[in-house]
């Protein structure tokens, strides 16, 4: 078949920069609410879950459903929502997303229980899965000349990482003004239904940074009169061109093995994210510079915390003495176990704010370790024409990097240099590395994923890799390693989530790269359409 010209590159007009605004914010506030779960969820858990214990099953429990219950919903809506691109429309469902998301978001910030909070974190993930796939089938179909198009989704989608810049931001600033905010109260008239915010939850930083993800919202309600349709589906829908969409289709001989591929390997590059890098936060703890400052401040808290102890063990006596039924053996065995249990709590609540601050640290590394991987994926999809070389760029590396990041780094990290409070350490540079590698492939996908789809396909299509892939089974990564983490070696919980990273980051990698050789390069008749 003959070769098709593409179309010359458009002039920019003002609705055309008002699209790639609004995508950009979508794209930066994407992630600000994927990237807040991992440093919101230890202080929620601690808070919501009063008297549980880090390491314990009930914890580890909430905090694997917290990261596998949104992603499987977020997939299953975000499938719909990827059906519904292609027949409602690109700019219609990216509002109402938006909506979804930021409002979710922002009643987060007001949970009384880890119910509550499981459930407003899903309906937040939904709108993020929906949004992101209607962003870029609207963003690839504004452009038809096909390099000003890889431009334009490279670039927007470099905002996501300025999204994990801004929660990373938006997380130590509240941590460092949260006394001084508005409290966060529970209305009146529902406490009878949801109960109510403790004083000590009323200025805890989580909620203030959950409360953030309303910002897209703004900016949105002014703009939305001024968007325009994807200009190929409005003319596809007006001609009455535009097949209806259909999920059997993906599964046509000519697209099944894209599907199938392109859904694995999302799913494998969100695993690394998810399996290994958002696992961060859980790992901070074992960090030696993190013990090295939190021991003096427990030592000094030591008779604080010894006279809390006394007066939890004075007050359960009663029920120690019934329980044992006078076994004096039996008896000392609960004391001792309830004794260490109320250790383990109070000193997490003294080591909180140095490991909050630590982990927020790493994250920004990662963050413009992502950043400076987006952009160069930017810079090289014009140049490298083979997407499967592209692909592996990040890959190859990543296969090395990721691994002894976090099983060598994390255990045995060392600091560089100190500014300020500031500890840069050989960890920062390994999480920057890793960030670049496994963020980059993010943006491969958003840029690859329309040119291997015909228009009233695409929106189905980047979904079903996007949600199903990335969402449903690339999150549960998240989850798979909290589970996992009980069997690996370690004398403490923290310590057995890096090696659990590390192990699960190798896979995902691997795996990865061998399905790489099944990778379908665009064809023609997809390339310019």
């Amino acid at each position: 078949m003959a070769s098709v010209s593409p179309p010359e590159p458009q002039r920019l007009t003002a609705t055309h920069w008002l699209i790639l605004i609004i995508a950009s914010i979508g794209f930066a506030f994407d992630i600000y609410e994927l990237l807040m779960l991992p440093l919101i969820l230890p202080p929620a858990l601690q808070e919501l879950l009063p008297g549980v214990a880090p390491g314990s099953d009930t914890f580890i429990w909430w905090r694997g459903m917290m990261f596998w219950v949104p992603a499987l919903a977020g997939g299953l809506f975000g499938l719909l929502g990827g059906y519904l691109t292609d027949y409602l429309g690109r700019r219609r469902v990216l509002t109402w997303s938006i909506l979804l998301y930021a409002v979710s978001a922002f009643l987060a910030g007001f949970s009384t229980s880890m119910p509550m909070l499981l459930v407003l974190r899903t309906t937040t993930f939904v709108g993020v899965c929906v949004e992101f796939v209607a962003a870029v089938a609207w963003l690839a179909e504004l452009f038809p000349n096909p390099a000003q198009r890889e431009k334009a989704l490279g670039y927007t989608q470099a905002f996501s990482s300025i999204g994990g810049l801004m929660v990373t931001g938006a997380w130590l600033l509240a941590g460092a003004f949260a006394a001084s905010l508005p409290a966060i109260a529970m209305p009146e008239f529902l406490t009878g239904v949801f109960g109510t915010i403790s004083e000590q939850g009323a200025h805890a930083p989580w909620r203030y940074t959950l409360m953030s993800g309303l910002i897209p919202a703004l900016p949105l309600l002014i703009i939305r009169p001024f968007l325009p349709e994807s200009p190929v589906w409005k003319q596809k829908k007006e001609t009455g061109t535009l097949k209806r969409p259909s999920f059997a289709q993906l599964f046509a001989p000519q697209l099944r093995t894209t599907t199938l591929v392109t859904t694995l390997m999302v799913g494998l590059s969100y695993g690394a994210a998810f399996g290994a890098i958002q696992q961060i936060p859980q790992i901070v703890p074992a960090l030696p510079e993190v013990k090295v400052k939190v021991r003096p401040l427990i030592e000094a808290k030591q008779a604080d915390i010894d006279a809390k102890v006394a007066k939890v063990l004075a007050k359960e006596e009663p029920k120690i003495l019934e329980k044992t039924a006078g076994d004096a053996a039996s008896a000392q065995k609960e004391r001792d176990e309830l004794a260490k249990k109320i250790r383990t709590i109070e000193e997490k609540a003294i080591a909180r704010p140095v490991e909050g601050a630590t982990a927020g640290h790493l994250q920004l590394s990662q963050e413009v370790g992502g950043l400076v991987g987006r952009f160069v994926l930017a810079l090289l999809v014009v140049h490298v024409l083979s997407r499967r070389a592209l692909i592996r760029i990040f890959q190859v590396p990543g296969l090395f990097v990721v691994p002894v990041v976090f099983a060598i780094f994390t255990l045995e990290n060392k600091v560089l240099f100190e500014v300020g409070a500031w500890q840069f350490s050989l960890l920062h540079i390994g999480i920057f590395l890793v960030g670049l590698l496994t963020v980059a492939q993010f943006s491969f996908w958003g840029n690859y994923l329309p040119l291997v789809y015909p228009v009233h396909l695409r929106g189905t299509g980047e979904s079903m890799a996007h949600n199903v892939g990335g969402r449903m089974l690339g999150t549960s990564f998240a989850a798979v390693v909290s589970f996992l983490s009980v069997y690996f070696p370690g004398v403490d919980d923290p310590t057995r989530m890096a090696y659990a990273a590390a192990g699960v980051g190798l896979f995902v990698y691997l795996l990865g790269f061998l399905l790489s050789f099944f990778l379908p390069e665009p064809k023609e008749e997809t390339l310019h359409e």
